[in-house]
């Protein structure tokens, strides 16, 4: 059965692993690390793990942290310099105090620090599943962390939204939990006067992505609600629920599932297989094929893309690279592993199969981009 309702988070055959998301505003206040909250949010972890449910957490607050034992200014974000340096000191402090406090209770904590690529490459990936089930199966609560010391802009989360939607699917959790600021999705910005609070979206689709804001109310953390948006995708193609409830609260998860208060983001149908999965959920691509409208409907149908509806292509990218397919109007149709590279696919642009040949001086492969090698978005 699937997950119809926040309660169903605390049932442990409907959602046997949760992956939960802690942002850096409701580690880290004016005073330092929030040790009271942090306390009773372990607590709840640890009735459900109790209960029989995995759980992974996904904390953010080592820049925090450590901007504020090395006195840095704007929180440990004024340079990329300064983010990683604060990011160094703040994450031995982060991992000690999970420790300490899952310990508490009887449980073993397990550090991952994360980049971007650790996901987004194929093999990677597969080794980070394979170390969070062996972690998940030996009875320790992975913490989880992007590797600010190391990643820079071009290849990095950026925020821990879409860190813990990957991790969810790496791990082939049931449910992610982001613990934000705000109680859910608003029907639009939750200080304009009859905001009203969504307590489900099946699918997210534009009209969703028109209500979000990039606005994080602390000014602490990195994401918003367009993050969180992404991440709810992310999720979806992979068959996994994601939830956005307030963490501000003391016992947070009891005031999400048991007074039912946050927005629930139900996967529906969409659930991909695992590499369509691993693929639709990648954020960085290498370029981008235009099509016209006669090739955006075929994709639709379930069709392969051939170079005939192909009209422009920009980037640059080799054979077996992620690619974006997009239509006339600038919207993404679907993600696709390419059969040729850049220079390839820029000289077969509209041709027909028989032509290509005599271009390329090899016989044309069947497509551009393989249906099994794609995922409609």
């Amino acid at each position: 059965m699937p997950i119809t309702r926040l309660s169903d988070l605390s049932d442990t055959a409907l959602s046997p692993r949760l992956v939960i998301k802690v942002g850096s505003a409701l580690l880290v206040g004016p005073e330092g690390v929030r040790r009271s909250w942090i306390t009773q949010l372990v607590a709840e972890i640890a009735e459900a793990r109790a209960r029989g449910q995995d759980v992974i957490v996904v904390s953010s607050g080592a820049i925090a942290l450590g901007a504020a034992t090395l006195g840095l200014e704007k929180g440990g974000r004024g340079s990329l310099a300064d983010a990683q340096a604060a990011a160094a000191v703040g994450q031995i402090a982060l991992s000690g105090l999970w420790a300490q406090l899952l310990d508490d209770h009887g449980l073993t904590a397990a550090q991952m620090l994360l980049t971007l690529e650790d996901l987004e490459d194929r093999r990677r990936y597969l080794n980070v599943t394979a170390t969070l089930t062996r972690l998940l199966d030996a009875g320790a609560v992975p913490v989880i962390n992007e590797n600010d010391s190391v990643a820079t802009q071009e290849i990095r989360f950026g925020d821990n939204d879409r860190l813990a939607a990957r991790v969810a699917q790496a791990a082939r959790a049931s449910a992610v939990v982001l613990l934000s600021d705000i109680d859910g999705l608003y029907d639009r910005h939750p200080k304009l006067p009859g905001a009203t609070l969504i307590s489900m979206v099946e699918g997210v689709s534009r009209e969703i992505h028109a209500m979000a804001s990039t606005e994080s109310n602390s000014g602490m953390g990195s994401g918003g609600m367009v993050s969180k948006l992404q991440a709810a995708e992310i999720a979806e193609l992979a068959g996994i629920c994601l939830v956005i409830g307030n963490g501000q609260h003391d016992r947070p998860l009891e005031r999400i599932v048991g007074r039912e208060i946050g927005t629930l983001f139900t996967p529906g149908d969409r659930k991909a297989g695992a590499r369509k999965a691993w693929l639709g959920g990648r954020l960085r691509l290498k370029g981008e094929l235009l099509v016209d409208d006669g090739a955006a409907a075929a994709l639709r149908r379930g069709s392969s893309l051939l170079a005939k509806g192909i009209t422009a292509v920009e980037g640059v990218f080799g054979r077996g690279d992620p690619v974006a397919i997009v239509d006339g109007k600038g919207h993404v149709l679907a993600h696709g592993l390419s059969e040729y590279d850049a220079a390839e696919c820029a000289a077969i642009v509209g041709l027909h199969s028989s032509e290509q040949e005599r271009v390329l001086g090899y016989a044309p492969r069947s497509s551009v981009v393989h249906r099994d090698q794609m995922v409609l978005k």
